[in-house]
């Protein structure tokens, strides 16, 4: 959510700002008309309460006195009085509600560091390694996981629709394998803690990450058996940035204990309103998929080097896996609705020819820290309210493709990068 100190005394640059996200700049004048509006009213109901304090105090002192006559008048003052009070309240609360409901649909401010524009100005900053070569013809995915019996696309489809993945065999343990190997790098050498959180949601806590309102039409909704009044309290998580970064939700920590640094395993599910098209076969889209994530809470002064650390990280996942990347610093028109400065990972996956992006690393400055009422104690003394970064550490269905893909052998066979060969127990997926 976004600082309303700050829009009030910088409205322009707020409005630049806001632009360059690709929203309105008068949605900037709504909200400073309602947060007039509201503080208004909040000043006149406190000034009208005090006067209706004040001649309920009169009234004591004229019973006192004998002058029943002149107390029956004040108590009638004081009624309307507080009909007046209640009628303001009830505008304030109005007010309020739709001073909330506009702040809440408001993205994050880009930092200035972001290139501003759309896609098209996402700014390469980094490639590794090179694209692989092969001295035969080499197959896609679809190809390999038919072969190899590693994916059902159809029994997938049939258990639960189109964008639903069932891994078998070699394809279900490299899987598994992959989500140790995550974890374990993260957790060992990074110096993550490791956190296993539920995999349903209540809504406040995609309100907190920014997922609501935004992407309220992307959320698998969760009722509870036949209780209809159930729908829409809780949600299927479509990232373990729903559950994790709220960890902290209405908590005020001590400085001292930043900065906080969690990884999890979960899967993600993403409805993707008018994603009617998501093919029954392949892995490039699909409604769930597994995913490792990283989360920091940390102070504001050092969260654009925990950000680089972080990318570190993630990049680290592909590095020991042998995979062409490159690094994107994305514009502030492609940014996602929470973020200040994001960096995307892209793997090469050339039986598509193409990148694909397996890991998105961000810092929200205070963004989501405001959404969830997380503070920590200063030393010097005040509350402040940390950055809270989040980074996929990474996202698996993508990286699986990259993997067999890359590493498909002229025989049909998979060779299995070292680092996944204690998993997996072998050094490849025979064909």
């Amino acid at each position: 959510m976004l600082d309303i100190k700050y829009i009030r005394q910088e409205p322009d640059a707020a409005k630049e700002r806001l632009a360059a996200r690709g929203e309105e700049g008068s949605r900037i004048d709504e909200l400073l008309a309602l947060d007039e509006q509201r503080r208004a009213l909040v000043t006149e109901a406190e000034t009208l309460q005090a006067t209706r304090n004040a001649v309920s105090k009169e009234i004591g002192a004229l019973m006192g006195q004998g002058k029943k006559e002149e107390a029956e008048a004040k108590k009638t003052e004081t009624r309307e009085l507080g009909n007046k009070v209640d009628s303001l309240n009830a505008q304030r609360a109005e007010a309020d509600g739709a001073f909330n409901d506009l702040i809440l649909s408001l993205p994050n401010l880009a930092h200035e560091s972001v290139p501003v524009g759309d896609e098209s100005a996402n700014a390469e900053v980094k490639v590794e390694g090179k694209k692989p070569t092969f001295d035969f013809n080499p197959k896609g995915h679809l190809d390999l996981c038919d072969s190899l019996k590693l994916i059902d696309f159809e029994r997938g489809a049939k258990l639960a629709g189109s964008g639903f993945l069932l891994y078998t065999g070699w394809g279900a343990r490299l899987e598994r394998a992959m989500i140790q190997f995550l974890l374990d790098l993260h957790i060992h050498e990074h110096g993550y803690t490791e956190v296993s959180p539920p995999f349903i949601v209540k809504a406040e806590c995609m309100e907190g990450v920014g997922q609501f309102p935004k992407f309220l039409d992307q959320a698998y909704a969760v009722q509870e058996g036949l209780d209809g009044e159930t729908l829409g309290k809780r949600y299927l998580i479509p990232t373990a940035e729903a559950p994790v970064a709220n960890l902290h939700r209405d908590e005020i920590l001590n400085e001292e204990e930043l900065p906080k640094k969690y990884c999890a395993y979960s899967p993600c599910f993403r409805a993707e309103a008018g994603a009617a098209g998501v093919a029954t076969r392949g892995m490039i889209r699909v409604h769930q998929f597994d995913k490792v994530e990283l989360i920091k809470v940390v102070k504001p002064e050092t969260g654009y080097d925990e950000l680089e650390a972080m990318l570190a990280n993630a990049e680290k996942v592909l590095q020991l896996l042998g995979l062409h990347y490159r690094v994107l610093l994305l514009s502030s028109g492609d940014m996602g609705f929470a973020a200040a400065k994001t960096y995307d990972i892209e793997v090469w996956a050339p039986g598509q020819g193409s990148y694909l992006e397996v890991s998105s690393v961000s810092n929200t400055e205070d963004f989501q820290a405001r959404r969830m009422k997380t503070r920590f104690k200063a030393e010097q003394g005040g509350n402040q309210l940390p950055h809270i970064l989040n980074g996929s550490g990474v996202a698996l269905a993508r990286l699986f493709v990259s993997l067999i893909e890359t590493h498909q052998q002229a025989d049909g066979s998979i060779a299995i990068p070292e680092p996944l060969q204690p998993y997996l127990r072998t050094d490849c997926i025979p064909a």
